[in-house]
């Protein structure tokens, strides 16, 4: 029977895969044997990433990209399909965590939430989207967050909380508009996991009572354990599954 999660020539963009998820992200989907391009702004931490991923026997290149940059977006996405041939899978992982009260908050940092985690996942879609349409293939996935769904009480996250939600309902309209063309887009929605983003809140006192109080399974993710929805999303094993939202969370938007 074959085994629905090889990936075994596949090529995947990993947006954000100098640090934290986006390097999980880029190990899960090298570990099932896809090759890897990790794109980020800061090259000497992808070099890093590279020779480990490397090591595990696939492709990869690194790639320095402003997300925010329309132009060095099209350089990137033009620089690994010349070097693979084609792009099979994109995580959009790259993203910004700022908790500002709504009543201070500036109308730049409002917009720089907005800009890192909406607009940046649009901007990588469209110009991944063009090459996955060409092939009649592909598989998308846009990294949200439970707050994609649910705010929390006393946390001051608006603009994320916005940014979030607006990604999924972006995920469903670019699934609707390009599954004629064979190219499924999902969202995978994540509580707290430890990361470069997440570590000045999860030090904070006060976090595990507040994930105790929230999540019923009283702590948060573990390193690994978004790994199978990833590789889920980006497989053949997903083949029918298209514009949905899939909470990785202990439970917490249960409740």
């Amino acid at each position: 029977m074959k085994n629905l999660f090889d990936l075994k020539g596949k090529v995947a963009i990993v947006t954000g895969a100098s640090s934290g998820l986006g390097v999980q992200f880029a190990k899960a989907l090298a570990n099932q044997g896809a090759d890897i391009a990790i794109v980020a702004r800061r090259l000497d931490r992808l070099e890093q990433v590279k020779k480990e991923i490397e090591a595990m026997d696939v492709r990869c290149i690194a790639i320095k990209c402003d997300m925010l940059n329309s132009n060095e977006i099209t350089s990137m996405v033009s620089e690994v399909k010349a070097h693979f041939g084609r792009i099979d899978i994109l995580v959009n992982n790259a993203g910004v965590g700022i908790g500002i009260p709504a009543d201070t908050q500036t109308d730049d940092e409002w917009r720089s939430t907005l800009a890192v985690n909406c607009d940046a996942v649009y901007y990588v879609a469209r110009e991944v989207g063009k090459v996955m349409i060409e092939q009649k293939y592909g598989r998308i996935i846009n990294i949200g967050s439970i707050h994609s769904t649910v705010a929390m009480a006393g946390s001051p996250i608006s603009a994320y909380c916005a940014s979030k939600g607006a990604l999924l309902m972006l995920t469903k309209a670019l699934a609707n508009e390009w599954a004629k063309h064979n190219i499924t887009v999902n969202t995978l929605g994540p509580a707290y996991f430890p990361s470069e983003m997440t570590s000045d809140v999860m030090a904070s006192e006060g976090f595990m009572q507040a994930v105790q109080a929230y999540c019923p399974m009283g702590r948060p993710g573990r390193d690994g354990e978004l790994d199978g929805a990833i590789v889920y999303f980006a497989s053949d094993a997903a083949s029918y599954t298209t514009g949905q939202y899939l909470a990785v969370d202990g439970g917490w938007t249960a409740i």
